[in-house]
């Protein structure tokens, strides 16, 4: 689908964090995406929502690939795979969504890692690169992002990131087929001034 592929390089920007490299997903990566979520499935299925039946298919991907073309075009979202390493890999993605103008001016945040490049830093680049972007790019003045408690390794990133912990919310979200409650992380950008 090299329509598909146009679409995105021409609404998505690229953005560059340390070690990393964030684009927006294109038709082309489905095999390497399809590969990484099915030999991460049972690493990533505690923290998702549960994958549909049909998740892994090219109908599926290329339907994914349509929503996010609409909602980057729309300026409410901002989805990126993250690439690293010497020849690029796709090791995860990165999405800035739920984006609010107006009196809000903030975004929601989300990422995952495959299994064979969890804890090599891939996460806490990404999430750096995109708070930056969503900051100096986009303007926004927060970024919110939540984790359900037990899920450390996403807490470490969020901390190492900048996020503070702001609370926690009773059944926040349906993760793995059971309502979940969550830690709730925010980050401000402080050079945009204060306002009242």
């Amino acid at each position: 689908m090299a329509l598909l592929d146009w679409i995105n390089d021409a609404t998505g920007s690229v953005v560059r964090g340390e070690g990393v490299t964030l684009r927006p997903p294109r038709s082309s990566d489905y095999e390497a995406w399809a590969a990484l979520r099915q030999a991460s499935q049972a690493y990533l299925q505690p923290w998702e929502p549960t994958w549909p039946e049909d998740d892994l298919t090219r109908p599926a991907f290329r339907r994914r690939l349509s929503i996010y073309a609409r909602e980057m075009e729309a300026g409410n979202a901002w989805p990126y795979f993250i690439l690293a390493g010497p020849d690029q890999a796709l090791v995860g993605a990165v999405t800035l969504s739920n984006v609010r103008r107006g009196v809000a001016e903030a975004g929601s945040l989300g990422y995952w890692i495959g299994r064979p490049h969890a804890g090599r830093g891939h996460a806490t680049a990404a999430v750096r690169a995109v708070v930056a972007h969503a900051f100096d790019t986009l303007k926004l003045h927060r970024v919110e992002a939540a984790c359900v408690p037990t899920n450390l390794a996403s807490r470490r990133v969020l901390e190492k990131a900048g996020f503070a912990l702001e609370g926690q919310a009773r059944a926040y979200l349906k993760i793995n087929g059971a309502w979940a409650d969550h830690l709730l992380f925010g980050i401000v950008n402080d050079a945009a001034g204060r306002g009242g």
